[in-house]
């Protein structure tokens, strides 16, 4: 831990202290025939003052020793083991708390290799070191190499996406000569070897002949719809909506030409029509996969994280969140001064404005979590819902105004209830800054990190609930005078709505503590940290064997297992979902864990591939830079999908077995979703 430590601090410094990229050592790669069957291979490293690289084989939990692999090979073999020029100097080192061994200023690696066929053969392979000074250490950095000879001449070369370019070339010689081809880090480019293979190429044809894809997205809408109708609701209770139901009431009920109620429909159905309308704006200017993309994308959930703790501060009373005056000035005038449905619309949007601080943060809140479900009517839906219980108030009491008189006055309640919901935005703020910090693995809010943060919201808030925690803002109606002749200290009494309300929190927050040693939790699933984060955990929860889908493809090839792929997403709410309500149930667990060789592909992971790749997609090169990119170029191009989840089986050349399958939460469906795939494998 305090070698990861050291080493994030030391990226952050150097990448805060200058704009130039730091670069102390210089490599140069040469290769040299020491007789007519063996060939020296020499790595020279020059190295800026200041600055040393580490010597190879050093003790784990210790800084990046430096190592030398092959990785690609043909009639060659290894002789003995990479040696030094020089003998390394050995000191203490307090961060690593180790005798470390290391190189300054200048060195050179050699490697014997002997020749099995002097005239046609292949090296490739990589140094990788860890350059660091006094201050800081620069993340390990690798550096390719590739020496081939064939019977028309030799050369060192390097790969360009699909093309293959050497980078310098030696002249046509004696093959008892020696010739010396150096290497430039900066000029190295990625190879694409590995998507030139069959399990690469495109099967869309083949998966959709196995039918439709499963998994029902009915339900899904209608979880949409409720939550924008709950967010109504809350939206309804706020001191800035609650006084001005009845005023508006009165105002259409005093109408003497008896067209009152009719008005007030009118009024409430525009409402809906205002809100329903930004819903579909959102979803015209974003559409479904840029919403879907937004559901992954890191930097954006870093920002829906700062909008919601400012939303959070913004209820406990820290700022008033309005509108400018002059819009709603303007609105009402524009309602005075016209007549019929055209006024009563203007009415309809000077609510919206007037009531902007309490409902704003509901509605981008509400934005936020049904925008990024990745589904093209989810923003309209869940406006409506939302819509249909903001004027579902106006349009009742115009109708049986007697039930006005029912209904709770004006009060400090709705205080209240504002700030509850601003304990709501800040524990649902964490979800978004968890798949930032999963995308980037910082691993600065791991599973257990999240739980404690909501335990402590939950038990603020039901102290809050029971008067032991106040606000600026909180009214004096709080004091509680005693009866008279009554001197003693008296207590103010709890109602029991807030008592009942405190209950809930507090079992909550109890319902959460198991979580910390590793209890799945499935009420909270979808928006807790994978359980994969948690640094202790009790319970055999199921998980991928590989994250890398090539590696997955060679173990699969050996053992002679179906793969199923898992294209999932760090922000992936329904992934979540699918995890602790499918994934652990007995049946699946067992068919996952034994029959299938299961991987998970995480289309929002940032960090940096080794080399970028460049791929032809739509008739245009592209340039992957993240894993996150690659295994969503590979959902895009070999399934032509690009939604999470996305469950795919294929046998180990990258066949599909099944129809793919997305969210539901069905067990009996997906066991027979895993069960197909492994009957139509055997064939």
């Amino acid at each position: 831990m305090l070698k990861k430590l050291f080493l994030l601090i030391s990226l952050l410094w150097a990448i805060s202290s200058t704009a130039q990229i730091m670069d102390p050592v210089h490599w140069t790669i040469s290769e040299k025939l020491t007789s007519s069957q063996t060939l020296q291979i020499t790595a020279t490293a020059t190295i800026d003052e200041g600055w040393h690289i580490y010597d190879q084989n050093l003790p784990e939990n210790g800084p990046v020793s430096t190592k030398f692999v092959i990785e690609e090979k043909k009639n060659i073999k290894k002789v003995g083991s990479v040696t030094s020029n020089i003998k390394p100097i050995e000191k203490y080192e307090e961060m690593f708390g180790m005798n470390l061994r290391w190189f300054e200023k200048k060195v050179s690696f050699s490697q014997e290799i002997q020749l099995n066929d002097a005239s046609d053969y292949t090296i490739k392979g990589y140094v990788e070191f860890m350059a660091c000074n006094d201050n800081t250490c620069l993340p390990p950095s690798k550096v390719p190499f590739s020496f081939e000879k064939h019977e028309s001449g030799s050369s060192s070369k390097i790969t360009r996406g699909r093309d293959i370019k050497p980078i310098t070339t030696r002249e046509e010689e004696d093959t008892t000569s020696s010739a010396s081809t150096p290497f430039s880090f900066e000029e190295i480019t990625p190879s694409n070897s590995e998507m030139n293979n069959n399990a690469w190429q495109p099967v869309i044809t083949e998966l959709n002949s196995y039918g439709k894809e499963q998994g029902d997205d009915s339900n899904h809408l209608w979880s949409i719809f409720l939550i924008g109708l709950l967010g109504g609701l809350l939206a309804i209770a706020t001191p800035c909506v609650w006084p001005i139901i009845p005023m508006t009431v009165s105002f259409f009920l005093r109408k003497r030409d008896g067209s009152g109620k009719r008005s007030a429909l009118l009024y409430g159905l525009s409402i809906i029509v205002i809100y329903v309308g930004f819903g579909l704006l959102i979803t015209l200017i974003f559409g479904a996969n840029a919403l879907n993309a937004l559901s992954t994308n890191a930097i954006f959930n870093l920002f829906l994280f700062v909008l919601l703790v400012f939303f959070a501060i913004s209820f406990f009373g820290g700022f008033d969140l309005t509108l400018p005056a002059s819009w709603s000035t303007s609105t009402e005038n524009k309602a005075d001064s016209t007549k019929g449905i055209l006024s009563i619309l203007m009415m309809a949007f000077t609510l919206v404005i007037v009531s902007f601080s309490c409902t704003g943060p509901i509605i981008g809140t509400l934005l936020v979590h049904i925008s990024t479900q990745g589904s093209f009517l989810a923003p309209t839906i869940g406006m409506l819902g939302f819509a249909i219980a903001l004027a579902g108030p106006f349009t009742l009491f115009a109708l049986f105004p007697n039930i006005m008189k029912k209904v709770p006055h004006s009060g400090g309640w709705m205080n209240t209830v504002k700030v509850m919901l601003g304990f709501f935005e800040l524990a649902f703020a964490l979800k978004f800054l968890s798949v930032a910090d999963l995308a980037y693995k910082w691993h600065i809010l791991d599973r257990e990190v999240f739980l404690v943060l909501w335990i402590v919201i939950a038990l603020f808030a039901g102290l809050y609930i029971l008067g032991k925690l106040k606000f600026a803002h909180d009214e004096a109606e709080d004091a509680y005078e005693p009866e008279q002749g009554n001197s003693s200290a008296v207590t103010k009494p709890v109602s029991v709505p807030r008592l009942f309300g405190s209950m809930i929190l507090f079992a909550f927050a109890l319902y959460l503590v198991p979580g910390l040693w590793g209890a799945p939790l499935k009420a909270i699933s979808a928006f807790a940290p994978p359980m994969w984060t948690q640094d202790f955990n009790l319970y055999n929860e199921t998980q991928a064997s590989f994250t890398d889908y090539d590696e997955a493809i060679q173990y699969a090839k050996q053992h002679d297992k179906p793969l199923l792929l898992d294209f999932s997403g760090y922000g992936c709410v329904n992934c979540r979902k699918m995890e602790a309500s499918v994934w652990n149930d007995a049946q699946v667990k067992y068919i996952m864990d034994n029959d299938y060789v299961l991987v998970s592909l995480f289309v929002d992971d940032k960090e940096k591939l080794e080399v970028p790749m460049e791929v032809e997609e739509n008739g245009k090169t592209i340039t992957l830079k993240t894993i996150g990119e690659k295994w969503s170029y590979l959902q895009r191009s070999k399934f032509g999908s690009n939604a999470q989840p996305f469950y795919v089986e294929i046998d180990n050349k990258g066949m599909p077995l099944n129809h793919s399958y997305a969210f539901s939460e069905d067990v009996d469906a997906f066991v027979e979703f895993l069960k197909t795939g492994l009957k139509n494998n055997k064939k």
